[in-house]
């Protein structure tokens, strides 16, 4: 005998339902077929209605809809309606979290690597980014290599100069990609057991993660986003402050296109009182703070030479903390008196409860829980730029980037080395510094652009335990790129030996600390093919 209370609907209201809701008689059921403003207006008249969503639909939202016609074309359902709630309950109160009710779909394509970081910064949003590991960027967009030309560059007395010295990376590139194939099947040959698909992916994956230094930031991406229309608004708030003019362009595009789809949640974003006077603020803040650090620390003050990523920060208490934050859900207990509890404790005990709540973690995606929140790590990290787009992409992190220019110097693959093609890498280095420094005077937003994957960017981030445990176990997999797995791995290292947490670095029990693989991707390539063949 069923715990829930069918709803009952009349046959025509069945009819109905039918397009829009996934079942008629469940407590638990999806919306389908409808705008993203109707479903958002469902719900925020939900919140401060006694009736279940599906009668609520029928009864004020349902006398709106067109039923004739083809039943498989979303509905335009309750637009108006939908539109008059949010000028109501949104615009006019203010109730934010209205606008996290509708989400949007919302490819965001040939945008440089400058642009994908600004795309890519909110927490409360999905991204997948086209990946320098499996895209050929010796292939050619319109019969031109793919990188972006920049308006304002290209009007200038430097733009033929922009534009032959960025083909003139790609052409190095290009010619690289099969000599380093041709060098890693030499290097490592095909096993028996691998089909030739197999192999062929592996191999080229390796020289595309040797080479992809050599492509600049202004290299095209494709970036696929999911996100709220709260989530929508914020990123343009901040695109419209952006001093990369490219930024701003874009985000006019996304402006028009996601006012097709949820245009009341994007009201305010270029109305002077409301979206403007916050982009200008956000634009004033940063200036000013520039300001102040050009005062402080003028351009010509040589940094100080450091590890690659550094521990700033930690808590020296954290293993009483850790302790604490665990038990605590589990008692009834204020949390000061738990943790005089746990500081009572001996060191086995407290290892005891830790290894208690992590448990046996057959695999990586085994998650220990919130408790791991409470400790806090801050590191400074001093990478190339290709290692930096990976890392950033992590939600959960407090991350914050200095400018990209050739100053820190680069890193160029030993596989470069060792194939005998350094010369060729170093001078494709070299154009890239001198087209920077030509730019950088007359267009500073704008002379990322030309500096190459490999040079490197300090970078700050800030994670909890949990996060920590998370990132560090997938950025150091063997699959993973070079570049990216050091990095987790001297984490992972300073968690241990620096901080002294030898319980949360042991519990990270998948971080990978071996050395390069052979061919990272060879392993992935044969579960994928084991997949295939199963279908």
């Amino acid at each position: 005998m069923s715990v829930y209370v069918p709803e009952e609907f009349t046959p025509d209201e069945g009819d109905v339902l039918r397009r829009y809701f996934t079942n008629l008689d469940g407590p638990v059921f999806a919306l389908v077929n409808l705008p993203e403003v109707v479903k958002g207006a469902l719900f925020a008249r939900y919140s401060r209605s006694s009736k279940s969503l599906r009668r609520l639909f029928l009864d004020e939202f349902v006398g709106d809809l067109d039923i004739s016609g083809d039943h498989t074309i979303d509905a335009t359902v309750g637009l108006r309606r939908a539109e008059e709630l949010y000028d109501r309950v949104f615009f006019e109160y203010g109730d934010d979290s209205v606008a996290q009710l509708g989400g949007v779909h919302l490819a965001c394509e040939q945008a440089s690597n400058l642009l994908t970081k600004v795309l890519e910064w909110g927490r409360l949003m999905s991204y997948l980014e086209q990946s320098t590991r499996y895209i050929a960027y010796d292939s050619r967009l319109g019969g031109r290599f793919r990188y972006l030309r920049d308006p304002g560059i290209l009007g200038s007395p430097l733009g033929t100069r922009y534009v032959g010295d960025m083909d003139r990376l790609f052409d190095t590139y290009a010619g690289l990609v099969p000599r380093l194939q041709d060098f890693f099947r030499e290097r490592f040959p095909k096993e028996a057991g691998d089909s030739d698909i197999v192999y062929r992916q592996a191999v080229r994956a390796k020289a595309f993660d040797a080479l992809r230094g050599i492509l600049p930031a202004a290299s095209l991406s494709n970036v696929g986003i999911y996100g709220t229309g709260q989530g929508y608004e914020q990123l343009l708030l901040r695109m419209r402050a952006h001093p990369l003019p490219e930024a701003r362009s874009y985000a006019d595009l996304m402006l028009t296109e996601l006012r097709k789809v949820i245009p009341s949640f994007l009201k305010r974003v270029d109305l002077d009182d409301r979206g403007v006077a916050w982009s200008t603020y956000l634009a004033s803040t940063r200036t000013a703070t520039e300001e102040m650090a050009a005062r402080f620390f003028p351009a010509d003050e040589p940094a100080d030479v450091v590890p690659g990523v550094t521990l700033t920060s930690f808590d020296p208490d954290a293993e009483v903390k850790l302790v604490t934050a665990i038990l605590y859900p589990s008692t009834h207990v204020p949390e000061a008196q738990v943790e005089r509890r746990v500081q009572a404790m001996t060191t086995d005990e407290r290892l005891a409860v830790v290894r208690a709540y992590v448990g046996d973690r057959t695999n990586r995606r085994h998650k220990p829980g919130r408790g791991l929140e409470r400790l806090f790590y801050r590191f400074d990290v001093l990478a190339d730029y290709g290692a930096f787009r990976d890392l950033q992409r992590h939600r959960m992190l407090t991350v914050e980037w200095q400018d990209l220019s050739p100053r820190h110097g680069y890193t160029r693959p030993e596989a470069v080395d060792r194939a005998g093609h350094a010369p060729e890498f170093d001078e494709a280095m070299g154009r890239s510094a001198e087209l920077h420094d030509a730019l950088v005077d007359r267009f500073p937003a704008q002379a990322p652009y030309a500096v190459c994957l490999a040079y490197k960017v300090r970078f700050a981030m800030g994670l909890n335990a949990r996060e920590a445990t998370h990132m560090l176990e997938l950025r150091s997999t063997p699959q993973g790129h070079p570049a990216y797995r050091e990095v987790a791995q001297s984490m992972h290292r300073l968690i241990a030996e620096e901080a002294g947490h030898t319980a949360v670095a042991e519990l990270m029990r998948y971080v990978d600390h071996t050395p390069e693989p052979a061919l990272e991707r060879l392993d992935a390539e044969r579960r994928a093919e084991v997949r295939r063949q199963s279908r």
